[in-house]
């Protein structure tokens, strides 16, 4: 969990997508994660965590549904979102927070 800390704990926005392959919607926040990573560029982070692989994680943030969308800044959560969401809505608000 360590390492999760450093991960959050920065200057810019850090988009986590929690997903698991199995999730048809997780798969299909994939090709809009990447535009979004694209759009924002060194702006913000977007990082994908397979909750499969960090089920830990996964509990002690209470992901339920998948996909789970949340932004962090400074180590501190900004926005949670449970479900898919369009890239130019996400980047929209991961701008506000830039």
């Amino acid at each position: 969990m360590s390492k999760f800390g450093e991960l959050i704990d920065v200057e810019i926005p850090v988009l986590l997508d929690f997903y698991t392959d199995g999730s048809d919607e997780s798969v299909a926040m994939h090709p809009i994660m990447r535009d979004v990573a694209a759009a924002l560029g060194d702006k913000a982070k977007v990082i994908k965590i397979d909750v499969d692989k960090n089920k830990e994680l996964a509990e002690a943030l209470r992901v339920k549904g998948l996909p789970t969308l949340i932004i962090y800044k400074n180590g501190e959560m900004k926005w949670r979102h449970s479900g898919e969401q369009d890239a130019d809505t996400l980047i929209g608000i991961i701008q506000e927070y830039v």
